[in-house]
């Protein structure tokens, strides 16, 4: 009988490894077409429905946006690819895009965001303005998600203020309670819980209760952060890997999302109401590596669906 008594550090490590696999339940996971392509088949490292957004950066063709969408739908998996505002030109170029992911890869989700140009394409500047078209009005786009910034955006509100973010976070909250999608927030990937908590709190104490899908960086060499916090402009979340740097014993280790998922998890195992629902990876040291991170760490949660039909 002795083997089953628990010291409290050993309770406390079994309820902090529980609370992370059920915060990781329902994770999605991003991928560009370039990065998808070298992945041979997702079932071997996803678990079958696993949300799976696809970024859409400036240069990239739609055709290659649908066919990337096309084979990841096939695989099993729900597809939420991008809508970046400044690089759609016109009413015209959305309703094509809109056409060829459901015609072709059965789209029902989409991320609607600004995008990172300065200067639109086009005539549109934001994701209100795309919902404004009412493009994604019909009954076939079931799951629409906008951007967060639990940080700020300097490109939004250039005082280093949160005024025009939470300005346009309620317009969103307005327009979810008239669409029949479902919709929530993702956001950009952070690395710091107590920001993220106050911030998600504060939305909540706004009357913004749309659901959050908190993003994270998987698994990556520590310089490999710096410079995709410095480009995407995730400024505050630099404390964190800048004393990490300064840390010559976890310098040369890579760095890995587990004390900051724990704590949401902790926090959400707290307070069954915390607005913080599902969690975003962002596989900026290879989407192998960051699935194999979910395996370790995500339980029932995290079972591929290889796996799964090997089991069944």
């Amino acid at each position: 009988m002795a083997l089953l008594n628990f010291g409290a550090k050993d309770k406390k490590l079994v309820n902090r490894k529980s609370d992370l696999e059920n915060f990781l339940r329902g994770f999605s996971i991003e991928v560009m077409p370039r990065t998808a392509a070298k992945i041979k088949d997702f079932r071997e490292l996803l678990p079958s429905g696993t949300r799976v957004y696809i970024a859409h950066l400036e240069d990239t063709p739609i055709e290659e946006m649908v066919a990337t969408a096309k084979r990841i739908t096939l695989e099993g998996y729900d597809v939420m690819p991008h809508f970046p505002a400044r690089i759609i030109k016109n009413k015209k170029t959305l309703k094509n895009w809109i056409a060829m992911y459901q015609g072709e890869a059965n789209v029902t989700q989409a991320l609607l965001l600004a995008g990172g140009l300065n200067k639109p394409y086009g005539e549109f500047k934001d994701s209100m303005e795309l919902l404004e078209t009412d493009a994604f009005g019909n009954a076939a786009f079931k799951r629409l998600h906008v951007a967060g910034h639990p940080e700020g955006n300097k490109d939004i509100d250039p005082d280093g203020s949160q005024t025009n973010v939470n300005s346009a976070l309620k317009w969103k909250q307005a327009f979810s309670e008239t669409s029949d999608a479902e919709m929530a927030i993702a956001t950009q990937f952070c690395f710091e819980a107590d920001p993220v908590i106050a911030w998600a709190n504060t939305l909540l104490e706004m009357g913004i209760n749309l659901p959050i899908h908190i993003g994270v960086a998987g698994p990556a060499k520590l310089q490999t952060l710096i410079k995709f916090s410095i480009a995407c402009g995730v400024g505050a979340s630099l404390r964190v890997l800048q004393r990490r740097s300064k840390d010559l014993t976890k310098l040369l280790l890579p760095f890995t999302p587990n004390e900051f998922l724990s704590r949401l998890a902790a926090e959400k195992e707290k307070k069954p109401n915390f607005n913080i629902t599902n969690v975003h990876f962002f596989p900026l040291g290879g989407i192998k590596t960051n699935s194999q991170w979910i395996i370790d760490n995500g339980g029932n949660a995290a079972i591929t669906a290889t796996s799964f039909e090997g089991n069944s």
